[in-house]
C-alpha cells in the first residue's frame, strides 16, 4: 500500500514539475488558503462578540456594570493568549510576516502546518478582545503554512514551495481584503523578491481564486466606503509632498516604539512570560477608557476619518495613542500584524495635517479626509517598505482611484524618508533583532543561530607558567588540543602555546629544564565567550588560521572554562543542516 501511495506521489510531483499544471495547484492553494483567511476573518467577528457589551449581557453581568468590564476585555484575551502560547510556544515563534520571509528565504518555505491552528487562535484572541493588532501577519501566516504544506506533501523542489508559499500569501491577502492586485504585489514583493515570469503567473492564480472565495462567502464588499476625492490643484502636490516626509517621521517613531516595547517586556519587565500580555491588554485597556478608538483593528474610526467626521485634535492624539497600544499590545507578546495599525496612524496623522493645510489655504486644497486617505498608504508603505503594495492596496480598500497623483508621490516619500532612518522595513528589523539576516544567506543564518556554548569542550590541558619543557613536551604527548592556554598562580591565563611551537624545538635537549612555559607563551590571545556565535568563531578562525580557540567567561576574560575547534563548528553547522528538514517542524 505504501509503495502504491509512493508511486502515486512521485507522478504527481512529475507532472506538477510542468510549469502549466503548477497553475492547477496554485489554483487549488489559492481556494483553500482563501477559506482559511475568510474562516479567521470570522473567527475573529467570534470573539469580538464575546469580549463585546453584547457578549457580557449575555452571560449575565448587567448592563451598568458591562462599561466598567469592558476595558478589561484585552487583559483577559491577554491573558487567554498567554497561556496558550505558553503550552504552544510556536504560536509565537512562527507567527508573522518576518516569519515567513525567513522560511523561504532560509528555510526552503518550509512552515509548520500547526501554526494553521495557534496562530490563528490566539490571533483572533487578541484582536478580538480588543487588542491593538491586525490581520494582515496571521493571514499570510495562515496561507503560506497551506502553500507550504501541499508542496511538502508531494516533496515538489525548494524552488517551488517557495512559490506555493508566496501563493498562499497572496490568496489570504487577496481574499481577507478583497484586494487581488494587492496580494499579487504583497507576495512578490515582500515575500518572494522575485517578479519572473515563473513565480508571478501562479501568484495571479492563487490571488484571483482566492479574491473569488472570500468574495463567496463575503460577498464583494470594499473595507472602506469613502467619498470621491481629487486633487484641486498641481500646486498642492507640495503639501503632500510634507506630508509624505511627516509620514515617514511618524513611520520611524511607530517602529521606535514598536521595538523599544519588545525590550521592555522582554528585559525590563519581571513578570512569568504567560502574564505579560495580559499587561499589555491592561494598558490598551485603560487607554480605550477614554480613547476607545485605539481598540482591535480601528477601521470604523478610519472610517469616519476618511468620511470628514473625526475632530483634528482627537485624530492628532490618537497618533501617538494606536502608536502606544500596538506597541503595548505586540511588545507584551499579543499576536497580530502592524499592517491596520499603520493604517490607522496614518489616516490620524493625515486627518490632521489635512486639517491644518485646508484652514490654510481652502481654495487650493482638498478636504481633510482626502490627507486622510493619502496618509493611510504613505505609512502604511513606509513601515513595510512596500510602497508599490500599498498604493495599490488602499486603492482596492476605498476603490477610490482619482488622487492616484498624490497617494504614489506621498508614498514614495515616505518610504525614503523612513529610510534615512532605518534601511530595512519592520519584517527585517524584527528578524535582525532575532539574529537572522536573510540577507546573508542561509548558511550564515544557521551559524549566528548556534552559540560556542553549545559546541564547548571543556577537555581541556592547560601549562602552568612555570612548567619546565622537558614537562611540557610530556603533558602535551597525552592531549587531543593543539593549543595550551598558560596560566598563572590565580589560575588566570596569560599566554598560550601551541603544539607547532613546541614541536620546532622539540629535538632541542639543551631546553630540557632551562626553559619554562613563561618563556615561550604568546601573550596576545584571541578568544571567545560562551555567548559568541558560530559565525563570529568561523571568521576569527579564518582570520588567525588556527584550529582551536580558548573560550573565556564573559565576566572574566581571564579565566579558561573550555576550548572550540573549527571542526566541531563545522560539525554542529552540518548537523543544524540535517535536522532543519520539515519532518522536523511538521
Amino acid at each position: 500500500m505504501q509503495t502504491l501511495l509512493e508511486k502515486l506521489r512521485e507522478k504527481i510531483k512529475d507532472l506538477l514539475m510542468q510549469d502549466h499544471n503548477m497553475l492547477l495547484l496554485a489554483a487549488v492553494i489559492g481556494f483553500l488558503a482563501g477559506l482559511a483567511s475568510t474562516l479567521f476573518r470570522r473567527l475573529i467577528d467570534f470573539f469580538g462578540v464575546i469580549f463585546s457589551a453584547d457578549g457580557l449581557v449575555f452571560i449575565g453581568i448587567t448592563v451598568t456594570t458591562v462599561p466598567l468590564l469592558l476595558p478589561l476585555m484585552p487583559m483577559i484575551g491577554g491573558i487567554i493568549t498567554g497561556v496558550i502560547c505558553h503550552f504552544f510556544p510556536d504560536a509565537v515563534k512562527e507567527n508573522g510576516v518576518h516569519r515567513v520571509m525567513h522560511a523561504v528565504a532560509l528555510k526552503a518555505g518550509k512552515i509548520r502546518k500547526r501554526t494553521l491552528l495557534t496562530c490563528s487562535t490566539t490571533s483572533a484572541l487578541t484582536i478580538g478582545s480588543g487588542g491593538s493588532a491586525g490581520r494582515e501577519g496571521p493571514t499570510v501566516q495562515i496561507g503560506s503554512a497551506v502553500g507550504s504544506a501541499l508542496g511538502n506533501m508531494f516533496h515538489l523542489s525548494h524552488e517551488r514551495i517557495q512559490v506555493l508559499v508566496g501563493c498562499g500569501a497572496a490568496a489570504g491577502i487577496a481574499a481577507s481584503f478583497n484586494a487581488p492586485l494587492a496580494g499579487v504585489l504583497f507576495a512578490l514583493e515582500i515575500i518572494l523578491t522575485n517578479f519572473t515570469i515563473h513565480t508571478f503567473s501562479p501568484i495571479v492564480v492563487a490571488s484571483v481564486i482566492g479574491t473569488a472565495t472570500g468574495r463567496a462567502m463575503e460577498g464583494n464588499e470594499i473595507t472602506f466606503h469613502v467619498p470621491v476625492h481629487e486633487l484641486v490643484s498641481y500646486s498642492e502636490i507640495v503639501f503632500y509632498l510634507f506630508l509624505g516626509i511627516l509620514c515617514g517621521v511618524v513611520s520611524k517613531l511607530f517602529t521606535f516604539a514598536y521595538f523599544k516595547a519588545h525590550d521592555i517586556f522582554d528585559k525590563k519587565i519581571k513578570l512569568p512570560k504567560p502574564l505579560k500580555p495580559a499587561l499589555g491588554g491592561l494598558i490598551v485597556g485603560f487607554i480605550a477608557m477614554l480613547f476607545p478608538a485605539v481598540l482591535g483593528n480601528g477601521y470604523d474610526f478610519m472610517e469616519k476619518a476618511l468620511n470628514g467626521e473625526l475632530f483634528w485634535g482627537l485624530a492628532f492624539v490618537l497618533i501617538f495613542l494606536k502608536i502606544i497600544s500596538t506597541s503595548a499590545t505586540l511588545g507584551s507578546g499579543g499576536l497580530g500584524g502592524v499592517f491596520a495599525p499603520s493604517l490607522f496612524i496614518g489616516a490620524m496623522l493625515g486627518s490632521a495635517y489635512g486639517t491644518l493645510v485646508h484652514t490654510i489655504n481652502p481654495s487650493f486644497t482638498a478636504s481633510p479626509e482626502t490627507y486622510a486617505l493619502v496618509g493611510m498608504g504613505a505609512v502604511a508603505g513606509a513601515v513595510m517598505q512596500a510602497p508599490l503594495t500599498n498604493i495599490l492596496m488602499l486603492f482596492e480598500l476605498t476603490n477610490d482611484y482619482t488622487i492616484i497623483l498624490p497617494i504614489m508621490i506621498t508614498c514614495i516619500v515616505s518610504t525614503y524618508t523612513f529610510r534615512a532612518f532605518d534601511k530595512n522595513s519592520i519584517y527585517i528589523q524584527k528578524l535582525l533583532k532575532d539574529g537572522i539576516n536573510i540577507k546573508h544567506g542561509r548558511e550564515v543564518s544557521i551559524l549566528n543561530a548556534i552559540k560556542v556554548n553549545d559546541v564547548l569542550s571543556k577537555d581541556i590541558t592547560t601549562i602552568s607558567e612555570g612548567m619546565p619543557f622537558r614537562k611540557i613536551l610530556e603533558t602535551i604527548s597525552y592531549s587531543k588540543n593543539f593549543y595550551f592556554p598558560v596560566l598563572n598562580g590565580q589560575g588566570e591565563m596569560s599566554g598560550i602555546l601551541s603544539f607547532h611551537m613546541v614541536r620546532e624545538m622539540i629535538f632541542d635537549e639543551e631546553l630540557g629544564d632551562l626553559v619554562v612555559a613563561n618563556d615561550l607563551k604568546v601573550e596576545s590571545v584571541m578568544t571567545l565567550t560562551p555567548e559568541n556565535n558560530l559565525n563570529e568563531a568561523m571568521e576569527m578562525f579564518a582570520k588567525l588560521d588556527v584550529e582551536q580557540l580558548p573560550v573565556v567567561r564573559r565576566d572574566d576574560p581571564k579565566r579558561v572554562i573550555g576550548m572550540v575547534n573549527r571542526g566541531e563548528v563545522l560539525a554542529a553547522y552540518n548537523r543544524e543542516v540535517l535536522v532543519s528538514g520539515f519532518d522536523k517542524q511538521a
